[in-house]
């Protein structure tokens, strides 16, 4: 698997990660284990998590596997902080990147993790009530404490983006390494600004959801798939904007590039988004590691000229 620089750090990261959103709920320890030899044997090195996925399991799980199954120099180990929730779900989720919160939240990932640092942290959504210069300021803490070797934001619209990066350069700080958002050949809106913006103040940029949150496998076609992401009770809502009427002709396209080309439509999803523009990363989630095998077929696939300006064309903006 390729490894590229994240913008202009020296930061390396293999061109697709490994989400792990479901680990500790829909993946149990042992698929989670199995999910990441498939991954460290193609080559992979990045593994996405956040605290609040699954209420902090995801990175428990994580936690475990480094302890006793994985070495943690093989793993670019990414968090994130800044969604404050409650397991038993009484209380809706909120956004909270204020300082105390972000650091409290911090620590407690390294623990579940059963680590010292993480090589990336990020700040998972926008909170539009608290200053950016309060959630600058604990970027810069966790880095000066050497809790984080390098911080972004994700989920941010460019603009933020660009505020935070700033803040981040003034007085020899420690820059903006990256900017993650959702990219797929059904969410394309990160290349109006934030991909610009990328280019130039150079944070890069990990994309994610490549395959349209499971929707341009073509899974959905005819129905809704009972064991799929689309019928679960805590991710139909997550699934659903996708399945909405106006989509399916970039399902059908992506299909019939697939059978043209006598693969998978994960794979040419996948390798369409892996080689994006300005994208050094695309992070991609499994249910199963025989999913996950399917999906890092792709990884020798490289999309023929026509195919992918056809695809283009499909999705402009």
């Amino acid at each position: 698997m390729e490894h590229r620089r994240l913008g202009r750090t020296g930061l390396r990261v293999s061109s697709v990660g490994l989400g792990t959103m479901t680990w500790g709920r829909d993946t149990d320890e042992i698929e989670a284990r199995d999910q990441l030899d498939v991954f460290l044997d193609a080559g992979g090195t990045l593994l996405d998590t956040a605290a609040s996925y699954c209420g902090g399991l995801s990175e428990e799980v994580i936690g475990s596997l480094l302890r006793e199954h994985v070495e943690r120099q093989d793993i670019v180990l990414v968090s994130k902080a800044g969604v404050r929730t409650w397991r038993t779900g009484e209380r809706p989720a909120t956004a909270d990147a204020s300082r105390g919160t972000l650091l409290d939240t911090l620590d407690a990932s390294l623990h579940r993790l059963g680590t010292d640092h993480l090589d990336l942290w990020l700040v998972q959504v926008p909170d539009d009530t608290t200053p950016m210069e309060e959630t600058v300021d604990a970027l810069r803490l966790a880095v000066a404490s050497g809790r984080a070797r390098y911080v972004g934001v994700s989920n941010h619209p460019a603009w933020s983006s660009v505020h935070a990066a700033n803040l981040l350069r003034e007085h020899t700080g420690p820059g903006m390494a990256a900017v993650e958002v959702e990219h797929s050949l059904l969410a394309r809106g990160a290349e109006r600004e934030v991909l610009p913006a990328a280019e130039a103040l150079g944070f890069g940029v990990i994309g994610y959801a490549p395959l349209g949150r499971g929707v341009l496998s073509g899974k959905y076609r005819a129905t809704v798939p009972a064991d799929s992401r689309g019928a679960s009770p805590h991710l139909r809502s997550y699934v659903a904007p996708f399945l909405q009427p106006g989509h399916e002709g970039v399902v059908e396209a992506v299909a019939t590039a697939a059978a043209g080309l006598d693969r998978k439509p994960v794979e040419v999803a996948l390798a369409w988004a892996r080689e994006a523009p300005g994208i050094a990363a695309t992070v991609v989630g499994a249910r199963t590691p025989a999913q996950l095998q399917g999906v890092l077929a792709a990884e020798d696939l490289v999309l023929p000229a026509q195919i992918r300006h056809a695809l283009d064309d499909v999705t402009a903006l």
